[in-house]
């Protein structure tokens, strides 16, 4: 049976059985994603004493001993330990692993073509991501009602799931103005389909992610005003035939007490029965 949930005086259908991940699949060994010149992802079989962990080898099971970097090698969920001295363990960062999410697409821009700026300066050659385009999207009023925002940059190509992101490929990042006019909404999680919301050579200051999280400039300190509750979810890739709009979203982490997981966002279209349900209670199933 199918929940149900209520958004802005509106009763939708989860449709569950149409769930859809938005995480990119890592096949160890093979192409993969990659951003800042980490190793590859790798899987090994177990080898402990007599044991090995490959039925191939002659093994009884198969067990695999992995090597990552969630921040490089994939789709994953990083909280404001990223750039601060305590712990804020990525495990425990859900209060609720359900949240509304609407899905918006971009065409990231030359930083010639706008007015808007980050920090440090921006570069003619830099693509980015301006408030101006959000906003032509997306209502502030609208914003404020969303527990997250995925988006989803274009041109869409699925080499996006084994781009090597470096000096000669980097990827697109937010305006100071784009993240400052996301971190003043409501949303808790914010996530998107490059590696990250910082431009990838910035003198190693992120002052984005230090503006979503409200941390200051400069500083590995958590304050009394720090958003500790935000996650940033970062190398997503959402398939062409998910539509921009609202949904539902299950943001699946391991509980891990890092900094960051390799996480899986699962995302569930909505049906809106508030025209068939005529008002009426309906609640969850």
């Amino acid at each position: 049976m199918n929940p149900y949930v209520e958004f802005d005086g509106q009763l939708f259908q989860l449709e569950l059985s149409q769930a859809c991940s938005i995480a990119i699949p890592l096949t160890f060994d093979e192409h993969q994603p990659n951003h800042f010149g980490a190793a590859q992802a790798q899987a090994q079989p177990l080898q402990a004493g007599g044991f090995v962990g490959d039925t191939q080898r002659g093994g009884s099971c198969n067990v695999q001993s992995i090597s990552m970097v969630p921040h490089c090698n994939g789709t994953h969920t990083e909280t404001v330990q990223h750039i601060v001295d305590q712990s804020v363990a990525v495990g425990d960062a859900l209060s609720s692993s359900l949240t509304s999410c609407f899905v918006l697409s971009v065409t990231p821009i030359a930083a010639s073509d706008t007015e808007e700026s980050y920090h440090p300066n921006l570069e003619l050659n830099d693509q980015v991501i301006t408030k101006a385009m959000l906003q032509e999207q997306l209502s502030s009023e609208d914003l404020d009602l969303m527990g997250s925002v995925a988006i989803r940059t274009l041109p869409n190509a699925p080499s996006k799931c084994e781009t090597v992101y470096g000096q000669e490929h980097q990827p697109p990042f937010f305006t100071t103005e784009a993240i400052q006019w996301l971190s003043q909404s409501n949303i808790h999680h914010l996530l998107v389909d490059f590696p990250s919301i910082d431009k990838m050579y910035d003198e190693g200051q992120l002052h984005n992610h230090h503006t979503f999280w409200n941390v200051p400039a400069g500083s590995h300190e958590l304050t009394d005003t720090t958003l500790t509750h935000r996650t940033i979810t970062e190398m997503i890739y959402i398939n062409d035939d998910i539509t921009d709009g609202l949904y539902w979203l299950n943001l699946q982490i391991p509980h891990f007490q890092l900094d960051a997981a390799p996480s899986r966002p699962v995302l569930y279209p909505l049906t809106d029965v508030t025209q068939d349900n005529g008002g009426e209670d309906v609640g969850t199933e």
